[in-house]
């Protein structure tokens, strides 16, 4: 996918992350983010993964565990929309989600695993719709959300976690 979406297929919320995401074809800059995120996780130390910037905030391993479940409910999205569902596709609550995950008994090494196998499962899904699937408009927690669109958001929410990540986790 070449053809960015237009401002009518998402909200501005959503926005915030397609803004992030740089030109070109999509499924290259996903599989290149992977690899950059992979070598990201690589390096960490687990008292790195286990830390926080700051009190109440997630630990670096919630925030990969984070990046993973918001990259499967956004995927699932695609993917009944991509095939024609018009069923208003329900929201979800960030903050509800990352506590009730297993993430910080996890080794980095199952982070990896898990995020890779997310990512690659995702991947392969955008390989395989046709032309007309990019463009589909279906409905998620009452708004309006094409596919590329959401294919986007996939991309430009990790670059936003990974800001913050290398902001405020690895200064």
């Amino acid at each position: 996918m070449r053809e960015r979406p237009n401002a009518n297929e998402y909200t501005p919320y959503q926005g915030q992350y397609i803004s992030l995401v740089p030109e070109g074809d999509l499924i290259e800059i996903l599989e290149a983010q992977k690899t950059r995120t992979l070598d990201l996780i690589a390096g960490l130390t687990e008292e790195q993964a286990n830390s926080r910037y700051a009190p109440g905030k997630w630990s670096l391993k919630q925030v990969f565990g984070h990046i993973s479940d918001n990259e499967r409910i956004q995927s699932y999205r695609l993917l009944r929309i991509a095939r024609g569902d018009q069923t208003n596709l329900p929201g979800y609550e960030q903050d509800e989600l990352v506590p009730g995950g297993p993430f910080e008994s996890w080794s980095l090494q199952q982070l990896a695993e898990d995020y890779r196998t997310v990512r690659e499962a995702t991947l392969t899904l955008l390989r395989g719709l046709r032309a007309e699937d990019w463009t589909r408009i279906g409905h998620a927690n009452d708004n309006p959300v094409s596919v590329r669109a959401l294919a986007c958001i996939n991309s430009g929410h990790e670059l936003h976690h990974l800001r913050i990540v290398e902001e405020k986790y690895l200064k």
